[in-house]
């Protein structure tokens, strides 16, 4: 199953370079995505099953748009304190607790986490992220790990667990 999964990502990505359906540039993909499987695939991540299950699209998706409505708000929240004259900031470092289990679901987190503006993942131990915040707003571990890690984590677990 992981031979396929590779072959069919790898397939599709090159459509997507090539962004042409000729019969040549099909052939010289499905050699390309051939050997890729041949070579990649015993290094694919397991739980391959997860790559065919249509639920899991749709949640990527809504985590998708989640994603973009944080990262606009956030934009708007670091112009402000760039903006206004005694620019109003209060850096510090969070620790954060993590109910992820998988380390692609972490990954995909602590990038969430460092692609919004004023936030950047220092560190991830175990099950703790460390979290530079440009505007530290409340000094309750519950409370800033839920204006952190709330909208996206709850959609991660969704399709990446």
């Amino acid at each position: 199953m992981k031979y396929i999964a590779v072959f069919i990502l790898s397939m599709v990505f090159w459509l997507l370079l090539t962004f042409s359906l000729t019969v040549p540039n099909l052939i010289t993909g499905s050699v390309a995505s051939a050997l890729c499987s041949a070579f990649f695939a015993r290094h694919y991540f397991s739980g391959v099953y997860k790559f065919i299950q249509p639920a899991r699209y749709f949640w990527f998706m809504v985590y998708l748009a989640v994603f973009i409505v944080e990262c606009i708000k956030a934009n708007l929240d670091v112009a402000y304190r760039v903006l206004h004259p005694s620019m109003p900031i209060k850096p510090g470092i969070v620790k954060l607790k993590t109910t992820l289990k998988s380390d692609f679901a972490r990954t995909l987190l602590a990038n969430s986490i460092t692609m919004t503006p004023g936030t950047i993942t220092v560190d991830i131990i175990d099950d703790y992220f460390y979290i530079h915040w440009i505007y530290v707003r409340s000094e309750d571990p519950e409370e800033y790990t839920r204006m952190i890690t709330g909208a996206f984590e709850k959609y991660i677990k969704r399709f990446a667990e």
